[in-house]
């Protein structure tokens, strides 16, 4: 992301975490923002850290909230980037799982970003990027991990189809983190092998953003492991995921 002008880019779910450390990373780089969470206080805090950022506050998981931001938008496009790291994650067996829970998973985490791809292409300049937040969670079906894998593990296949259809106009990008220190992971009762924190992850993206590569996934030496395991046929693969179990 380079270039004589600032940079526009639109960050959905910027009031924390990976969302929060990307967004002064790229203000640090002379980029222009556009900030959208549900929490608005945090959001204001955050765009005082990063030179008065616009704020534009929604919920992926409410039906009409990102159409009307993007109307609202629409007069400021075209942006260089727009990217989402919304999730919802509560961690479980799928039998213990709360039916609201899951549904507000499912409707932040897949159908919020079925909108994003639905509605944000429009806003994004030629060649420009659109980069979606998978996981390496959505890799395999780990124990504990679902619905949140299963609708990370949707992006996943979604980014990959997106990136077939909008080419070459935008550059469509995957992200694959692995353990980033977060709220969302705090809710983990166990080991999180290779965890790093979130500026550390806002690099990983923004240097795999610089690339050519399609998906980005860090830390490597985490990642790597489990997309040998995804390669393995199911009669070793389940055995070793029922021992994490």
């Amino acid at each position: 992301m380079s270039g004589a002008r600032p940079q526009r880019v639109w960050i959905i779910g910027a009031s924390a975490g990976i969302g929060a450390a990307l967004s002064r990373a790229l203000v640090a780089r002379g980029a222009q923002l556009v900030l959208s969470a549900r929490d608005e206080a945090a959001l204001s805090r955050l765009a005082a850290d990063c030179g008065g950022a616009e704020i534009v506050a929604l919920d992926l998981g409410q039906a009409g909230q990102l159409a009307a931001a993007c109307d609202r938008l629409r007069a400021e496009a075209p942006f260089d980037a727009i990217i989402c790291t919304a999730a919802l994650y509560d961690p479980g067996r799928v039998a213990d799982l709360a039916p609201e829970r899951v549904e507000a998973m499912v409707r932040v985490n897949l159908l919020g970003t079925l909108d994003v791809a639905r509605l944000c292409p429009p806003l994004i300049r030629d060649g420009g990027q659109m980069v979606l937040f998978g996981s390496v969670a959505g890799y395999l079906g780990l124990p504990g991990g679902q619905p949140y894998s299963a609708t990370k593990a949707a992006i996943n296949n979604l980014a990959e189809s997106l990136a077939v259809e909008l080419a070459p106009r935008v550059d469509v990008r995957l992200v694959c983190p692995g353990f980033v220190a977060t709220r969302l992971t705090e809710k983990n009762s166990f080991a999180m092998p290779a965890i790093i924190t979130p500026e550390e992850a806002a690099k990983a993206v923004l240097r795999g953003m610089a690339g050519r590569g399609f998906e980005i996934h860090f830390p490597r030496r985490f990642t790597l492991v489990l997309k040998a395991l995804r390669l393995m046929p199911y009669a070793l693969t389940l055995p070793l995921l029922r021992r994490l179990g």
